[in-house]
């Protein structure tokens, strides 16, 4: 299936994924700022966008295979993937890094995904995934790097403009960024501003900027299980090349201080990838527009940590 990311393109997963997920719900934060509360999403994180969008599209144009659909994954792409296979009624089978957050692997096995642990990073499971998708002929997802996975991500802009009106700037996390290329894609056709948050020690789209193409980098970072990609996608690049977004890096101490104050101060819980748009927010010398919208997109987390 040839695919490409463009605002048709999100406007056509938006349609294919109405009815299956949950419409994102935007809440006041401070003055001029709000929260759109993503990690409210089926399988707790945006990735239930993409992965819908991803297997609805197959399944129309007749090629979903009976093998179903295999995916390497950090755990956050996995879940969405395996909730998507349950509801296509396809198997999914998860290759993720033994490393895995252990609650992502126990709600995996609960939406009835095999799960198989192989190596330290994310590049030896992708490895044996592309394997067992070339043996077993099941189709091979991707965490981030697709057409159809960024444009049902990036299906979260035209909600939060719905509901609120005159949103000039958003601010999101950047992994491999597929979040990120859906999201600017469609804001570059309404004229909003995009901040693209990284942590500092994983910036795969800051160094891709930097070097005209994307990149390897090094991967060290409090939010490494959820923006860990070595590499960012091309289509974050290019998205990342227009005018109106801005590439923002923050140390692993703002990210956790502002995990921290989500819960102190509204009793929501997010994973420490979510952390990182509003890390950047609150770090900002300056507002950063008047009526700004932080992407929290992800919950997948041990909340432990934030009783003591």
């Amino acid at each position: 299936m040839e695919q490409q990311l463009d605002y048709a393109a999100v406007r056509a997963a938006a349609d294919r994924i109405a009815g299956s997920v949950r419409p994102v719900a935007v809440a006041p934060a401070a003055d001029g700022v709000w929260y759109a509360l993503e990690h409210l999403q089926h399988t707790g994180s945006f990735k239930a966008r993409g992965a819908r969008n991803f297997l609805a599209a197959h399944h129309l144009a007749g090629a979903l295979p009976a093998a179903g659909v295999t995916i390497a994954s950090g755990g956050n792409a996995g879940l969405a993937c395996a909730w998507a296979a349950r509801g296509q009624d396809v198997p999914a089978t998860v290759f993720l890094p033994v490393n895995a957050p252990r609650v992502k692997v126990e709600r995996l096995r609960g939406y009835g995904a095999d799960v198989r642990l192989v190596g330290e990073r994310y590049a030896e499971a992708l490895a044996s995934c592309e394997e067992f998708a070339a043996d077993s002929g099941a189709l091979r997802s991707h965490a981030y790097d697709h057409p159809l996975i960024a444009a049902g991500a990036g299906t979260l802009l035209d909600e939060i403009r719905a509901a609120l009106p005159g949103l000039d700037t958003v601010v999101v996390a950047v992994g491999g960024g597929g979040l990120f290329a859906g999201i600017a894609t469609a804001a570059r056709a309404h004229g909003v501003r995009v901040v693209a948050a990284e942590p500092e020690n994983c910036r795969a789209l800051n160094a891709a900027l930097a070097a005209g193409r994307p990149v390897d980098v090094a991967v060290d970072s409090v939010a490494a299980d959820s923006l860990g990609a070595t590499r960012v996608s091309a289509d974050a690049l290019a998205a990342a090349q227009d005018g109106a977004v801005t590439s923002v890096l923050v140390p692993d101490a703002a990210i956790t201080q502002a995990r921290r104050a989500l819960w102190e101060e509204h009793r929501i819980v997010v994973e420490a990838g979510a952390a990182t748009a509003l890390a950047a927010q609150r770090g900002a010398p300056e507002p950063l527009g008047e009526r700004v919208a932080v992407v929290l997109c992800g919950a997948n987390t041990d909340p432990g940590d934030l009783a003591r």
